[in-house]
């Protein structure tokens, strides 16, 4: 079985790559809200229902990265909350 230290340690270290994903996922919110926005420029006044369609994914997607940032978010906050308690 593990010590309280090497568990710290492997919380921290989990916690670390979770921060690092945090990063690449707002990367990722940017690259869509980019997306997104330029997709709504270029295809204003279109009425072609599959136009509608990738507005909404785009929108969807970026809703969907803000959930991800927010679960991960919640996830190192629990871990350092186990960590302090050890």
């Amino acid at each position: 079985m593990a010590s309280f230290e090497e568990v710290r340690s492997g919380i921290a270290l989990a916690n670390d790559k979770a921060s690092e994903s945090l990063g690449a996922l707002q990367q990722a919110h940017s690259a869509l809200e980019q997306a997104q926005g330029m997709m709504l420029r270029v295809s204003e006044g279109s009425g072609q229902a599959d136009v509608s369609e990738a507005n909404g994914l785009l929108a969807q997607a970026v809703g969907s990265v803000v959930e991800v940032q927010q679960s991960v978010a919640a996830a190192i906050q629990a871990a350092e909350s186990v960590a302090a308690r050890l």
